[in-house]
């Protein structure tokens, strides 16, 4: 089993597994995580919250990002500076569209996220574009 800093079970699901949770998905949720589909800028329902809490995969309820690293980049997507958990992020070059891109997925599912660009606000630099349909998000109590 591969255990992440801050306690989470990162061993990667089963191709059964992933067929197994993805069995519920709407076919936008299919495309946009199983297909690397990207939702429509300011349509995402995860945009405007602003609400304390957790943003988890989707799929497999990876914690992805906190609350506290969400900011308004102004691109229509959610939008944050650093992710829960430096290795609940896997990162791969993306060729698509023409151009040189980073993308990020979940590591135990391998769910599409986003993308990460490094045009983000300090501490990191970083802004991490999600999809809100690839995130569910869990309040703090």
């Amino acid at each position: 089993m591969t255990v992440s800093a801050s306690g989470y079970d990162l061993t990667p699901l089963t191709q059964a597994q992933v067929d197994e949770k993805a069995a519920d998905l709407t076919p936008d949720e299919r495309r946009v995580l199983l297909d690397h589909g990207t939702e429509h800028p300011f349509c995402g329902t995860l945009l405007d919250n602003k609400k304390a809490g957790v943003y988890h995969c989707r799929l497999c309820d990876l914690p992805l990002f906190s609350s506290d690293s969400k900011f308004d980049s102004g691109t229509g997507w959610p939008s944050f500076f650093q992710p829960f958990d430096p290795d609940h992020i896997r990162y791969l070059e993306d060729n698509s569209l023409g151009m040189t891109r980073t993308e990020i997925r979940c590591p135990r599912c391998d769910s599409h996220l986003g993308h990460v660009f490094p045009d983000g606000p300090p501490p990191t630099g970083q802004r991490y574009c999600l999809n809100s349909i690839a995130m569910v998000f869990r309040e703090k109590d």
